[in-house]
C-alpha cells in the first residue's frame, strides 16, 4: 500500500474475501510483487472485485467461483482460469461444478475457448491431486 492510501471498510472486506478464496500465499505474493507502477490496480481490484463484488451476499463463493470460472474461460484469460481453480479448493466449487460450466462455455462462448480452458483445468487437477497447487 502506498504512504497516501487509507483503506477503506470495502478495501478491509475485499481484503478478507480476497484472501478467504485465493489463500493468504497468494495475496501476500500478490502483495509484496506488487511495485509502485501496479499498487493503484492492486487497491483497485482489492476494493472493487473483491470488496464490491466477491463480497455481496446474494450468491455463495462457489456461486461466484463457477461463473468467475466460465467468464474467464470464455474471454481465453488461461492464467486466471488456473487461479480460480485453484480456489475452488476455499470455495467450495465442485469438480463436477466445473465441469457443467464449460459445457456452457462450450456452447455459449464456443467449443475452442472451452477445449482451452479443460486443458488448463486438467493441468491444475493434476497439480492439486499431486499437492503441488500453490
Amino acid at each position: 500500500m502506498n504512504d497516501a492510501f487509507a483503506p477503506s471498510e470495502r478495501y478491509r472486506q475485499g481484503m478478507a474475501t480476497r484472501r478467504a478464496v485465493l489463500g493468504d500465499n497468494h495475496v501476500d505474493r500478490a502483495q509484496s510483487a506488487s511495485t509502485d507502477f501496479d499498487r493503484p490496480f492492486q487497491e483497485l481490484i482489492t476494493e472493487a472485485a473483491w470488496g464490491h463484488v466477491w463480497s455481496r451476499p446474494n450468491w455463495t463463493k462457489r456461486e461466484r467461483s463457477i461463473v468467475t470460472i466460465a467468464l474467464l474461460a470464455a474471454l481465453g484469460q488461461d492464467e486466471e482460469v488456473a487461479m480460480h481453480v485453484r480456489a475452488t479448493a476455499n470455495t467450495g466449487a465442485s469438480r463436477e461444478d466445473i465441469c457443467e460450466a464449460l459445457l456452457h462455455v462450450a456452447i455459449y462462448a464456443g467449443v475452442p475457448a472451452a477445449n482451452h480452458a479443460i486443458k488448463i483445468v486438467k493441468q491444475v487437477f493434476g497439480e492439486m491431486d499431486a499437492g503441488r497447487a500453490v
